[in-house]
């Protein structure tokens, strides 16, 4: 009995980490594409902020869709590790805390959507603000949402760069071909975010450097997360790569 329930437990984080990124997936993109990307109108206040405050609960949603993936993203990071951990421990808890520090950034980050909703729901306090000069700071509040993001981005690549080599050095344990994604979805991630700070036209280039992040992260994140949850680890190797270790 006490063998049976140590080779289910690789399984059971597997599926899991599986589930939780998957679910993470599906949330992220309701809240980034359906949400974000459809309510704020770059370069217009006035449409950013009326379309908040006509599709409030909409906005509600998303923000509710983001503190839900903040949650699952810590809880894939310690389920990550223990199924890391029997490659390299030392690094397997170099990636959890990569994507701990993200999550924290991001969470920080989230707190000015908060802002926005106060700013826009007609506290008495605000009335000595213009209508602009309200619009206009909404607008500022979703920027340092973005700026925020783009930074723990940065983090979030090193964290995938550090998952794929622990399954590129893995002999098998996860497909290699995943890893070298993720290790491509790394450097993808890196290169927007830096584009974003330095490249003065970067909006002329947003769909190819969208492209760049997008085509390898979705089937490098995605391919993880239908593996562990349909095939899982090769719980046959857990006990050699322990030894190993």
């Amino acid at each position: 009995m006490t063998n049976r329930n140590t080779e289910a437990s690789p399984l059971f984080y597997s599926r899991a980490t599986g589930l939780g990124l998957l679910l993470m997936a599906v949330l992220a993109m309701f809240s980034n594409f359906s949400v974000i990307e459809g309510l704020i109108v770059p370069g217009d206040a006035a449409a950013t902020a009326n379309n908040i405050m006509t599709k409030e609960m909409l906005f509600r949603g998303g923000f509710i869709g983001f503190v839900i993936v903040l949650i699952l993203d810590v809880l894939v990071s310690w389920t990550l590790y223990v199924l890391l951990k029997p490659i390299n421990k030392n690094l397997a808890m170099l990636a959890a805390l990569f994507r701990l520090v993200y999550t924290a950034i991001f969470g920080a980050a989230l707190f000015n959507f908060l802002n926005v909703l106060q700013l826009l729901s007609g506290a008495e306090y605000l009335t000595a603000f213009t209508t602009d000069q309200l619009h206009a700071q909404v607008m500022l509040l979703i920027g340092a949402f973005n700026n925020g993001w783009l930074i723990g981005l940065v983090l979030f690549g090193f964290h995938l760069l550090v998952v794929g080599y622990l399954i590129i050095k893995s002999r098998g344990y996860l497909p290699r071909i995943i890893g070298i994604f993720l290790v491509i979805a790394f450097a993808g991630y890196v290169i927007d975010s830096i584009a974003h700070f330095l490249l003065p036209g970067y909006t002329d280039y947003k769909t190819i450097f969208l492209l760049i992040v997008a085509i390898p992260g979705i089937i490098g994140e995605l391919s993880l997360a239908f593996w562990l949850l349909i095939k899982g680890v090769k719980v046959e190797l857990t006990k050699s790569l322990f030894m190993r270790n």
